[in-house]
């Protein structure tokens, strides 16, 4: 049975998290979190950390390599903002032989994503979240290449990951 790597990608408050808890939890797939990953970077006593640059992708990225080699599947809850994150993402699957599954998470209604992104409270102990002035002056490149396309601002959470849960059936 071929294993599937699910990488999600958006902005900040467009629902990645939320969508990779429930996705994980339908699928049975180990859910990875930068934010949890980099936060305990921060906390390290071993470390002092201003930038992390791509350490918490490149973390990520091999204890995702280490369990689809174990035969789970891996939902990926990035923000990958460039193609240089997102081609980190696939290479991993590649050298594993797992499917990629790149899904782009957008929230076309402005209003709606300002709202979630200001009336969130972090989840992940000592993370500071980005505020709307922070996630509308973020790097962002379009992933018109992604193979779902998801408008979180439009569509049902239960819908969302029924239609991602859909895709890793398929590929």
């Amino acid at each position: 049975m071929t294993v599937t790597l699910v990488c999600l990608s958006g902005l900040p408050g467009t629902g990645k998290s939320t969508i990779a808890r429930h996705l994980a939890a339908r699928v049975g797939a180990l859910w990875l979190r930068v934010d949890a990953v980099e936060q305990a970077m921060r906390d390290s006593h071993m470390t002092v950390v201003g930038d992390l640059a791509d350490g918490g992708y490149a973390a990520l990225q091999a204890v995702a390599a280490a369990a689809l080699e174990q035969g789970f599947d891996v939902v990926a809850d990035c923000v990958n903002p460039v193609a240089e994150t997102r081609v980190g993402w696939q290479a991993v699957s590649a050298r594993t032989g797992a499917r990629h599954l790149d899904v782009a998470l957008t929230c076309a209604d402005r209003d709606k994503h300002r709202a979630r992104v200001e009336g969130r409270a972090p989840e992940v102990p000592g993370l500071g979240l980005p505020d709307w002035a922070a996630v509308m002056a973020r790097d962002w490149s379009p992933f018109d290449g992604a193979d779902l396309h998801i408008d979180t601002g439009a569509v049902a959470l239960e819908d969302a990951v029924a239609r991602i849960a859909e895709r890793m059936r398929e590929n």
